[in-house]
């Protein structure tokens, strides 16, 4: 089959599911969620097949394996789609003029969604499930790390729309090889909107190479300020939290800057750091806070890379500032705008570190392992979009959405 031929098929399977009820849609979604718990064994077992062939200390590993307890959040996630209001033919506005014209502005699919990703099978639930419930059709081009898992993982999908009659296609999996992502990068007049989720690299590849739009979603350089007024205690707990919880995924902490006035606190907000064996680059006043302090075998001089850096994995840089401005200006040099963070108990600049910061999210005195589409109450997510344009932040369901314009009349032409 040419990936036209997918094209094709994805396109005629948007109009197929484009006069499905929602509760039909529901139904789908709640049968799919069992589904997955059903062929757990299945899918771990192809989902070993993945594992067995990358480094078991590649950042990615994490991101790839799956488990029951996984499968069993998967399908939890999924439910949670299917629970929420579906955002399709809401009512935007409405407003009738002068002449008599009716003109109402209506929530409708984007149409077909390709989305490209890298080492996280996961994403294939995640994508299905948010786009079905919204109306749109799945394009999805998973990474060969992940090849037997996402193969699993469609044809449990498959199984269960061809269950309910519903045009397979609405899921449509292409090949794992890299002329499969050209083709999709080419796709004009099938893909509506493509979304990359992955590394820097691969974003960057797909904004500069695509001829359909984009939307960037994935990469996160993670900051957290602590200002000098910082409670240690809720300090410790943040940067432990959003730095180990899952070192893998791009809302960890990447580097903590810290008020000069913090340095002889700094031992005790990183002591918990050091049970989880992180490394940290250090630049020279956060060096000399933790020498001798901080595992010498984990402390390192930070270098200028350091700065700017998504480490996915237990590593961190720290920066030491002098005042508030200084950290302000070091998060508009170093980040993505994805997810950044003040912990203060200064309510002037936490007010301005919430208004003036550039991210996709802002948080004060939270962890940002809460950038996450269930966390912020989506249910599941397409991704973290770190861009302005259509979406922002976690993607849901209102984020797979357009709109019309509905006119209705009687008769009327224009003079």
């Amino acid at each position: 089959m040419s990936y036209h031929s997918y094209f094709e098929k994805a396109k005629q399977a948007g109009r197929d599911i484009a006069g499905l009820d929602k509760d039909t849609i529901n139904r789908v979604l709640l049968d799919l969620a069992d589904a997955a718990v059903a062929n757990t064994d299945t899918l771990l077992t192809e989902n070993q097949q993945d594992l067995a062939r990358m480094d078991a200390t590649d950042p990615k590993h994490d991101r790839l394996k799956l488990t029951a307890q996984r499968i069993a959040d998967i399908a939890n996630e999924i439910r949670n789609v299917a629970a929420l209001e579906n955002p399709i033919g809401e009512l935007l506005s409405e407003k009738t003029m002068a002449n008599g014209l009716h003109i109402s502005k209506i929530r409708v699919p984007l149409g077909v969604v390709g989305v490209i990703y890298e080492a996280r099978p996961n994403v294939t639930f995640d994508v299905f499930s948010l786009c079905f419930k919204t109306g749109n059709v799945a394009v999805l081009k998973g990474g060969s790390d992940a090849e037997y898992s996402n193969s699993a993982i469609i044809n449990v999908i498959h199984s269960v729309l061809t269950r309910h009659n519903i045009n397979p296609n609405a899921a449509t999996l292409l090949p794992a090889e890299r002329e499969a992502t050209e083709a999709l990068l080419n796709a004009i007049g099938y893909i509506d909107v493509l979304i990359p989720r992955g590394s820097q690299g691969l974003i960057n590849f797909v904004r500069q190479n695509s001829k359909v739009p984009v939307i960037e979603t994935g990469a996160g350089i993670v900051h957290t300020y602590a200002d000098e007024s910082a409670d240690i205690e809720k300090l410790k707990a943040i940067v432990f939290n959003s730095k180990t919880r899952r070192p893998s995924v791009c809302n960890t902490l990447d580097c903590l800057i810290l008020h000069q006035n913090l340095l002889t606190g700094l031992p005790e907000i990183t002591k918990p750091l050091a049970e989880k064996e992180v490394e940290i680059f250090a630049d020279e006043a956060s060096y000399q806070a933790l020498d001798g302090q901080y595992p010498s075998a984990l402390l390192h001089h930070a270098q200028p890379e350091h700065f700017g850096t998504e480490f996915l994995s237990l590593k961190m840089a720290v920066k030491t500032v002098a005042t508030f401005k200084e950290a302000l200006n070091h998060i508009a040099q170093y980040s993505s705008k994805h997810s950044e963070a003040i912990v203060s108990e200064d309510a002037q600049n936490i007010a301005t570190f919430l208004n003036t910061v550039d991210a996709a999210a802002v948080y004060a005195n939270v962890s940002t392992a809460f950038t996450d589409g269930a966390q912020f109450g989506l249910g599941a997510e397409i991704g973290i979009s770190t861009q302005k344009l259509h979406a922002r932040g976690p993607m849901g369901l209102a984020e797979l959405t357009s709109y019309k314009w509905v006119v209705r009349g009687d008769g009327q032409v224009r003079g």
